[in-house]
């Protein structure tokens, strides 16, 4: 009987890496940008993700289903060291003198400005969960794993995954209710009791006024 693609995986068949490249790569790749931000940064976490999968691939059971909870547990890891390392790369940049000034290649972006902006909020938002509260989001929205493959990647049991992505989905759906009103609008000096003035609040009418002059009420 040929041996599972695990056992070959398992016993460092380099055919057998090339097939879990094949099959994951994108997985890993749509993953690592989602908690990076930077396809940069993605590109270098997919290739740290399959080193670390071949110093590993001794602890891969011979028997079970797809490897790909395996691999998005091991890309989870690999951001969160990288995210340490980048930030101790931010600081020791941050102590050196000020680079001399570079042309402004602004014009040439234009067309990724919108989703960079997208992506930005995105990330503020998602910022602001902690770091468990992030993986499980990353695992069981973005990668699209189920309960119990996420408590896989992670090595926690599936009812943590369950707490964890129900308090995440929670904070995420307040953070977007925040966003949406935005801040309350500044209130213009006028004559006492002079109604109907744009941007102003009537009293009783429930903010419209507020919301008709900013055009408008994840």
């Amino acid at each position: 009987m040929e041996p599972s693609l695990r056992g070959r995986v398992r016993d460092g068949d380099p055919d057998a890496f090339g097939v879990l490249f094949d099959d994951h790569s994108r997985a890993v790749y749509n993953l690592a940008f989602r908690l990076t931000g930077s396809w940069a940064e993605a590109e270098e976490v997919v290739s740290l993700t399959f080193l670390e999968a071949w110093r590993l691939r001794a602890r891969v059971e011979p028997d079970g289903e797809s490897l790909r909870p395996w691999l998005m547990g091991i890309t989870v890891n690999v951001v969160r060291n990288f995210s340490r390392a980048a930030r101790r790369h931010k600081a020791a940049m941050a102590r050196l003198p000020e680079p001399s000034a570079v042309p402004d290649f602004a014009d040439e972006l234009a067309e990724r400005i919108d989703g960079t902006a997208r992506l930005a909020a995105l990330r503020a938002a998602f910022g602001r969960l902690r770091p468990a509260e992030q993986e499980v989001i990353a695992l069981c929205v973005w990668a699209e794993l189920d309960y119990a493959a996420a408590a896989e990647a992670l090595g926690v049991p599936i009812g943590t995954v369950r707490s964890r992505l129900h308090r995440a989905r929670a904070k995420l759906r307040q953070l977007a209710g925040e966003r949406q009103r935005g801040p309350t609008p500044r209130q213009h000096a006028g004559y006492a009791g002079e109604p109907g003035r744009r941007g102003e609040q009537l009293p009783g009418d429930g903010g419209k006024s507020a919301r008709s002059a900013l055009g408008g009420t994840q």
